[in-house]
């Protein structure tokens, strides 16, 4: 039975390196969903509700990390703006075995994602992953 992977990703990470992740936690017949979480939006415009522009560019980054991965077997879609709230609103749907978080470094990182894939690694009882993208 392949391996369940959930890819939970505030920021894109090229993909070569996302293959070489998912081949060394899942293998390449891993069933894999990729989410991208909207969270990069500002307090203002979370507050109004104001998030098309976000959305829109984390469903190109879910559907670019989708198609960058090693299978043929795999969803993207966006999720909430806060990256944990993504996760857990995931993980009702798709029982993943392991989770692996693309974050940018904290000091990079915007006010939603900040602290994220530790509070992933604390909160949730499977294998958790970050990778972190230098930009």
């Amino acid at each position: 039975m392949p391996r369940r992977l959930l890819v939970v990703a505030t920021a894109s990470i090229p993909a070569a390196d996302l293959r070489a992740s998912v081949r060394a936690h899942a293998g390449e017949d891993a069933e894999i969903l990729v989410v991208a979480p909207a969270s990069g939006i500002s307090r203002l415009d979370w507050l109004t509700n104001a998030d098309d522009d976000a959305r829109s560019d984390a469903a190109e980054r879910a559907d670019e990390l989708a198609e960058a991965a090693p299978t043929d077997d795999v969803e993207s879609q966006v999720g909430d703006s806060d990256p944990v709230k993504a996760i857990e609103d995931a993980l009702r749907t798709f029982p993943a075995d392991e989770l692996i978080v693309i974050t940018l470094p904290d000091e990079n990182a915007g006010w939603l994602e900040k602290g994220s894939a530790e509070t992933a690694l604390n909160r949730f009882a499977l294998p958790v992953t970050h990778l972190v993208v230098e930009n």
